[in-house]
């Protein structure tokens, strides 16, 4: 289903305008909620009548079109006919969440540990840190950005690997929980 939206043409006397198809501009703004509705009401429909969940359902108001797809096992059928049940499938799970306080990237660019290749990292598991002092390097644009510490403590984990990229607020260290400082 194709249907043009009409377009408002307004004249310079400042009198009514009409759109090409001879409507007051206020007609269309009906026209469209129009079209909204009549897309809302067809995705609805599809989907209540629909024998399985579809995997997509795109709906798109301009040039209106509505659209449903399902993956190829869940629209196999058996010999017989029948409709093979949908299987799951397999998402993979969120990456865990360090426990503990962690040291993360204020830009996005490839994540370096030490100051040139073949040279000691600036920091390494064990060392404590003060706020302000400098633990990496982030290259964005082909510019050395230094990453500072944002508060003090041990440092109890790298999680980031030397060259690997970094996005914004990506953890790159793990310090020590208070407790563990204690111990």
């Amino acid at each position: 289903m194709t249907q043009r939206l009409p377009r408002a043409v307004h004249n310079t006397n400042g009198h009514t305008a009409f759109d090409e198809h001879g409507r007051e501009p206020g007609d269309e703004r009906q026209e469209i909620e129009g079209v909204l509705n009549a897309v809302l009401q067809t995705a609805a429909d599809l989907l209540r009548t629909s024998p399985r969940p579809p995997s997509t359902l795109n709906v798109r108001v301009g040039d209106v079109s509505v659209e449903m797809g399902w993956t190829p096992a869940a629209a196999a059928t058996a010999a017989d006919g029948a409709v093979a049940p949908v299987t799951a499938l397999p998402v993979p799970a969120a990456p865990a969440e360090p426990a503990g306080p962690t040291l993360n990237a204020a830009t996005v660019g490839t994540f370096y540990r030490s100051p040139s290749p073949g040279a000691p990292p600036f920091v390494a598991e064990g060392d404590e840190i003060a706020p302000g002092q400098q633990i990496a390097i982030i290259e964005a644009m082909k510019l050395m950005l230094p990453v500072e510490a944002e508060c003090g403590g041990r440092i109890e984990e790298v999680l980031v690997g030397d060259g690997e990229g970094v996005e914004y607020g990506q953890p790159l260290f793990r310090l020590a929980a208070d407790s563990d400082l204690a111990a």
